[in-house]
């Protein structure tokens, strides 16, 4: 298949060139694009190499599947103008999530719904992706009635710029902040923009992607916090259900959920954390105890990835399920 990595210079389009390779996907042609100053630049892939393009010029190539990851102004622009052409993209973006007419994709859970008619496929935010695959399995027996979840958010999630001022401030360097202020040592109450309504547009994006993705009666508020942490995105999920539970029933059910890992052995510290999650591409879910507060109510700790499952393992996955469904 020809595919196509919009952003292959970047962060997560570097992170999808390795999980394409990790996962053997049948690229016979890759096509990195990126902007007009990377144009011209060598992508090593599979022991080849190949040049840098323009947007203009992979529309004009006409990939299978387009990978997306530059930014939503960048995916509104020209995922259309692909998927006039004929390819699917799969967009990393906010840009098209909440558009009624575009679906909202993670393959573990509602891989299903895709059809050939799908064009533009979008891939769920970091933070809403492990959420919703720890939720899932416990949604489907119990019932999840309202989450209240606080994220722990890697540095990764902004990008280079902060993982530069990380290392800058760790080395007593003075350069370009990606925060409004010191992140080394320090927790930010602040993940994107904030809205009228108080919340951050991460927080919202928790809150408005679980319901599209599990179910529309589920209640989501959300605190978002970026922390000095690298291997990824971590999560204090309480999650109140319609239904009672039992808390081996629980264990058991996340341990049979593709996609899941369940590391929960509080005897032998076992638990999720970032520094295990690098790298991977499961949900690592832990921490599991009853809300002795209030009934029918769970506490649990979600750790992955945010640039593995929370970005571009997910979108590969969405283009391995539409290769095998013979979908594009």
């Amino acid at each position: 298949m020809r595919i196509a990595v919009v952003g292959a210079t970047g962060m997560v389009g570097q992170e999808m060139l390795q999980v394409l390779k990790e996962f053997s996907f049948p690229v016979t042609e890759l096509i990195p694009v990126a902007s007009e100053k990377s144009v011209g630049k060598k992508i090593e892939f599979g022991g080849l190499e190949f040049d840098v393009v323009s947007l203009e010029t992979a529309v004009a190539m006409k990939p299978d599947i387009a990978i997306f990851s530059a930014g939503g102004q960048t995916s509104l622009d020209w995922a259309p103008k692909f998927a006039e052409a004929g390819t699917t993209v799969i967009d990393n973006s906010s840009a098209w999530r909440m558009d009624p007419d575009k679906k909202l994709i993670v393959p573990e859970i509602n891989g299903d719904l895709l059809t050939k008619e799908d064009k533009i496929i979008a891939n769920p935010n970091c933070s809403t992706i492990q959420l919703v695959l720890a939720l899932k399995p416990l949604h489907d027996r119990y019932k999840v009635k309202r989450v209240v979840v606080s994220t722990y958010q890697s540095i990764t999630g902004t990008g280079v710029k902060a993982v530069s001022q990380l290392e800058n401030e760790r080395a007593g360097v003075k350069g370009e902040m990606a925060y409004p202020y010191t992140i080394d040592k320090n927790c930010l109450p602040h993940c994107d923009a904030f809205t009228d309504n108080g919340y951050t547009k991460e927080e919202m994006k928790l809150t408005n992607e679980t319901k599209k993705i599990l179910d529309p009666t589920i209640n989501v508020t959300a605190t978002a916090v970026r922390v000095p942490v690298v291997g990824g995105h971590s999560e204090a999920v309480n999650v109140e259900f319609e239904e009672e539970f039992d808390l081996n029933e629980v264990r058991r059910l996340l341990h049979e959920q593709e996609g899941i890992t369940l590391k929960d052995d509080p005897t032998t510290n076992t638990y999720p954390m970032p520094l295990y999650a690098k790298g991977k591409n499961d949900v690592f879910v832990g921490r599991i105890r009853r809300d002795e507060t209030q009934p029918k109510t769970l506490n649990m700790w979600v750790v992955a990835d945010n640039l593995r499952k929370g970005a571009a393992t997910n979108a590969v996955q969405i283009a391995l399920m539409l290769a095998k469904k013979e979908l594009v």
